[in-house]
C-alpha cells in the first residue's frame, strides 16, 4: 500500500505576496523620491531661467527675466559697438549696426531662454529641462531691424555718390574749338546694398559691405581727336579752286576762318565700332548753296571741234578744236570739301563731271558721213554800210566750221548769242516796229536769210521761220547788182532772242556748215557739207501779188542834223503777198512739202531834216 506525503509546495503560495509588495514599495518610494527632487526643482527655478540655457553664448542660468535683460543689454554689445564698413573704390564710410537701424531686443531674447522647459505637456518640459542642463542650449539673440534707417543712411550716401551721366562736348568760340570731356554717371542701387547689408548683421561681426554702384558710361566720353581736327580746319582759310584753271592764273574762292566757323558743323553719327562719335566737317547745305551760287559760271557746254572740208583730199580740217564740256557736281564737291579738310588740307580743288563732244578734233570725214557738197546758197549785199558788213561777218562766222548732228536741230539765236557792241557786232539800220533805225547787228537778218536758203534748196527740214516785215532790196540782189523778184519771200528775219530761225538734219549724216564772206564782191556764200540721201527740190512762187503802193514820205526833224540839212533814213518800198511752196523727194516719195506765204506790208520813205529846214510843199509831218 502506497503512502502519499503531503507535499510542500504549499509554502511558497505565502512567500511571493510578500516579494511583490516589497518591490512595489521601492518603487514607491524611488517616485516619491523623484517627485520630491522635482518639486524642488521647480520650486528652485520658480521665475528663473533653466540651467544650461544661454543667448549667444551668455550663460543665463538662475537669472530672472529682469537680471537676464539687463545683463544681456551689457554683454551684447555689437549693435553699439560694431564696425559696418561700406566701401566704393578707395573711399570708405564706417557705421555702427545702431546707426543703420539694429537693435538688441533683450525682453524677446529673455524670452526666448525663459519659456524653455515652459512649454508643451510635462514630459516635453521635462525633456528641455534635461537637455539644457546636461546638454546646454545655446539661443539666438533677437534683434529689431529698422530698415529705413538703412535705407535713409545709404541714401544720403548716394548724394556724394551718384553723379549724372555727361557727354564729351565741342564747342566754338570765335575761331577757337574748346573740348569738354565726357563723365561716367554712377547711382548707388540701395535696394542690392541692403541685400548685402542684411548679410553681414546676421553674422553679428564687424565687416566690409561693398557698395552696389551702377556706372553708365557716356555715349561719348572722348572728344578731344574730333576737337582737334575741328581746330587744324580753323587754323587757315579753305581754298576752293577750279582744277582745270592754269597755274599762273588759278580761279580760287577764299573762305576766311571766321566765316569757317560759322560753317563748321559737329554731329552725332555711329561710330565705327558701335556707340557714337563726333563728325566734323563743313555744313554741307551751305557749302552746296555756295557752289550752287558758283556752278552756272563754271559750267561748259560741250563743243565740236569745227573743221572745213578739204575739197582736193576729201577729208576733214581742224580749223578750231573741240571743247570738252563739264558740269559741277555739287554733292561730290562737298564730300571732297569735306573729305580733304578731314585730312589736313586746305586747297581743294572742285569736282566736275566731263562731257566729251561728239566730234572731237579726232573725227574724220568718214566718221561722221561727209563727202560732198549737198547745198550752196549765195546772197549779195551791194550799197551796204561799213557797219552792216561788219555785222554780216560777225555773225556768219559764228556757224563757219559748225557741224549738225543726224536728227538734230539748230537754232540760229543759240549759236549767235548775245548781239552787242561787246561781241563784236556794230550798230546799223534795222527794223523796228514800222521804222528802220540804227541799231545793234543790223544785217544778221543777210545772213539768217542766206542760211534759210541753204536749208530751203538742200532739202532739210524747216522748223522756224519769220518774214521780215518789208521788201529788203537786199534780199532780191543778184550776183549782177540787179533786182529779182522771184527771190521775194525767200527771206528770214532773226532778233535775239525773241525771233529766231531753226532746221532740223533730218538725214542720216552730219551736216557741216561753211560760211564765206566775200567783202569786195559783197556776197555771203553758204555751204553744207555732207552725203546726199538721194533727196529732191521742187519749188515754185507765185511772185508779187495784191501790191500796195507805199504811203507818203514822212518827215522827222532831227535835232542832231544842221539847219537846212535832209537826210532820208528809210525807203518806200510797195507792199504785197508772195507765196512760196517747196516739195522735197526721195525715191518718188515725199518727204516734205511747205508752203511760206509772206505778207509785205507798204512801206514809206522817211526822211530827217535839221532844226529850221524849210520842208518841201505838203511835206508830212507826221502832226496833223
Amino acid at each position: 500500500m502506497t503512502t502519499i506525503a503531503s507535499s510542500p509546495a504549499s509554502t511558497p503560495r505565502l512567500i511571493l505576496p510578500r516579494a511583490l509588495l516589497s518591490l512595489f514599495g521601492g518603487v514607491l518610494l524611488a517616485a516619491l523620491a523623484i517627485a520630491s527632487f522635482a518639486l524642488g526643482y521647480q520650486y528652485r527655478y520658480y521665475g528663473r531661467i533653466y540651467p544650461g540655457v544661454s543667448v549667444a553664448g551668455i550663460p543665463l542660468a538662475g537669472l530672472t527675466p529682469d537680471q537676464a535683460a539687463a545683463y544681456l543689454w551689457e554683454t551684447i554689445t555689437y549693435p553699439d559697438q560694431g564696425r559696418i564698413v561700406f566701401q566704393d573704390g578707395n573711399t570708405v564710410w564706417v557705421a555702427t549696426p545702431a546707426e543703420l537701424g539694429m537693435v538688441l531686443d533683450a525682453n524677446a531674447s529673455v524670452q526666448a531662454a525663459y519659456q524653455l522647459g515652459r512649454e508643451g505637456g510635462l514630459l516635453r518640459r521635462f525633456t528641455a529641462q534635461f537637455a539644457a542642463t546636461y546638454m546646454g542650449v545655446d539661443l539666438p539673440p533677437q534683434f529689431v531691424y529698422d530698415e529705413n534707417a538703412a535705407q535713409a543712411y545709404l541714401r544720403n550716401l548716394a548724394e556724394t555718390i551718384d553723379r549724372p551721366v555727361i557727354e564729351a562736348a565741342i564747342g566754338v568760340n570765335g575761331i577757337e574749338v574748346q573740348m569738354n570731356p565726357g563723365q561716367v554717371g554712377r547711382s548707388l542701387n540701395v535696394e542690392a546694398t541692403l541685400t548685402a547689408l542684411r548679410d553681414q548683421l546676421q553674422t553679428l561681426t564687424d565687416g566690409v559691405v561693398p557698395l552696389v554702384v551702377e556706372e553708365t558710361p557716356p555715349v561719348i566720353f572722348d572728344a578731344s581727336q574730333q576737337a582737334e581736327l575741328a581746330q587744324r580746319i580753323l587754323d587757315a582759310p579753305l581754298v576752293i579752286r577750279d582744277p582745270d584753271a592754269p597755274a599762273d592764273a588759278p580761279v580760287e574762292w577764299v573762305i576766311e576762318p571766321q566765316t569757317l566757323a560759322g560753317m563748321l558743323t559737329i554731329e552725332r553719327v555711329p561710330g565705327p565700332e558701335g556707340g557714337e562719335i563726333y563728325q566734323v566737317g563743313i555744313d554741307t547745305a551751305r557749302l552746296a548753296a555756295f557752289l550752287e551760287s558758283i556752278a552756272p559760271g563754271l559750267e561748259r557746254t560741250p563743243e565740236n571741234a569745227r573743221f572745213v572740208f578739204n575739197d582736193e583730199t576729201r577729208e576733214l580740217e581742224v580749223i578750231a578744236p573741240g571743247v570738252t564740256g563739264r558740269s559741277l557736281l555739287i554733292a561730290e564737291s562737298v564730300a571732297a570739301i569735306n573729305q580733304n579738310l578731314i585730312a589736313g588740307e586746305h586747297t581743294i580743288d572742285l569736282v566736275f563731271d566731263y562731257i566729251l563732244p561728239d566730234a572731237p578734233d579726232t573725227a574724220t570725214a568718214a566718221d561722221l558721213g561727209i563727202t560732198e557738197l549737198v547745198s550752196e546758197q549765195t546772197s549779195y549785199f551791194y550799197g551796204s554800210s561799213a557797219p552792216r558788213i561788219q555785222n554780216i561777218q560777225v555773225a556768219a562766222s559764228r556757224f563757219h566750221g559748225v557741224l549738225v548732228p543726224p536728227g538734230a536741230t539748230l537754232s540760229m539765236a543759240e549759236i549767235l548769242g548775245d548781239v552787242s557792241l561787246d561781241n563784236g557786232f556794230a550798230e546799223a539800220l534795222i527794223i523796228f516796229g514800222d521804222r528802220t533805225i540804227k541799231g545793234v547787228g543790223g544785217g544778221v537778218c543777210q545772213v539768217s536769210t542766206t542760211l534759210f536758203r541753204t536749208v530751203f534748196f538742200g532739202g532739210y527740214q524747216i522748223d522756224e521761220r519769220y518774214q521780215h516785215a518789208y521788201r529788203v532790196y537786199y534780199y532780191e540782189l543778184t550776183a549782177s547788182g540787179s533786182q529779182d523778184t522771184n527771190l521775194a519771200g525767200l527771206d528770214a528775219t532773226v532778233y535775239v532772242p525773241l525771233v529766231d530761225f531753226k532746221f532740223t538734219n533730218d538725214s542720216p549724216y552730219w551736216l557741216l556748215m561753211e560760211t564765206y564772206v566775200d567783202v569786195p564782191g559783197r556776197s555771203l556764200t553758204w555751204k553744207f557739207y555732207s552725203t546726199s540721201d538721194g533727196r529732191q527740190v521742187e519749188w515754185s512762187t507765185t511772185g508779187l501779188q495784191n501790191k500796195v503802193p507805199p504811203p507818203e514820205p514822212l518827215y522827222v526833224e532831227n535835232p542832231d542834223l544842221a539847219k537846212g540839212e535832209i537826210r532820208q533814213v528809210d525807203w518806200a518800198v510797195e507792199g504785197a503777198v508772195v507765196t512760196v511752196e517747196r516739195t522735197v523727194t526721195r525715191e518718188g516719195e515725199v518727204i516734205h512739202h511747205d508752203t511760206f506765204t509772206t505778207n509785205y506790208r507798204p512801206w514809206r520813205a522817211v526822211y530827217e531834216y535839221g532844226p529850221g529846214t524849210k520842208l518841201p510843199k505838203g511835206a508830212n509831218t507826221g502832226e496833223g
